[in-house]
């Protein structure tokens, strides 16, 4: 089965005191393993409210959402964190690393939940870390680090339990830009070896790095297209050395 994710007609209300907000009218998207797909918009479009459907963080009013073979529309809360931990691998715009924690703690977490010794945990949290360029990062806390460097260890957090997809909200919110290219290029390695990514933005420049761009507007969508030349994140960092 090379379908990941698969919605039927989901649509959200949600209900502001004697007003309905309809944030979803009906979205019927499917997504395939190993594709990159952006989801744009202004904002109001919907697309934050998608995100948080797709990623198992809310459920849809009505509809049906099919997330690897299983059917998450009518899961309880418990069900969702469940699938949430196995399936889904989070980078916010923010980083929301726990300040305290070393990058190998803060990368290990997930793993906790999922079950794994200590042991395991720090070899698993390691090796992952090494994979995102910074395994020689590992004892250093969050302010030990540039803003590249968290959204890095951020990454290596979501990768850590081998999600079937990669959420990224506004990665790139909070970098400057040569900061944003690079964080681009590392998601472009990470397509290229087999990851599923799905990123949210309201910045076409961003957005543009997607293989596959889904406009959305007023809570459905105004168009799905693919992206024929994907930028580069490393070309850009280069001609922006050169300047």
């Amino acid at each position: 089965m090379n379908k990941v994710i698969e919605t039927e007609a989901i649509a959200k209300t949600y209900v502001m005191g004697s007003e309905q907000v309809h944030a979803l009218k009906s979205i019927s998207i499917s997504i395939n393993r190993g594709e990159y797909v952006a989801f744009m918009g202004p904002s109001g479009s919907g697309k934050s409210t998608l995100m948080n459907i797709v990623g198992c963080l809310d459920s849809p009013t009505s509809g049906t959402y099919i997330l690897n073979g299983k059917n998450v529309s009518d899961m309880t809360e418990n069900e969702l964190a469940e699938i949430r931990n196995k399936e889904i691998g989070f980078v916010f715009q923010t980083f929301n690393l726990l300040p305290r924690n070393t990058s190998l703690d803060n990368v290990a977490l997930p793993l906790i939940y999922a079950g794994y010794s200590k042991a395991e945990r720090n070899e698993i949290a390691l090796q992952t870390l090494k994979s995102v360029g910074l395994g020689d990062r590992a004892k250093h806390k969050p302010n030990e680090l540039s803003g590249g460097q968290r959204q890095r260890v951020a990454v290596a957090r979501a990768l850590v339990n081998n999600p079937s997809i990669l959420l990224a909200d506004e990665p790139t919110g909070n970098l400057d830009t040569k900061t944003s290219y690079e964080i681009m290029d590392l998601f472009d390695e990470l397509h290229q070896k087999g990851n599923t990514i799905i990123l949210v933005t309201h910045e076409e420049d961003i957005a543009k790095y997607a293989h596959r761009i889904v406009r959305l507007r007023d809570g459905l969508i105004e168009s799905d297209t693919i992206n024929p030349n994907p930028t580069k994140a490393k070309k850009m960092a280069i001609s922006l050395e050169k300047e």
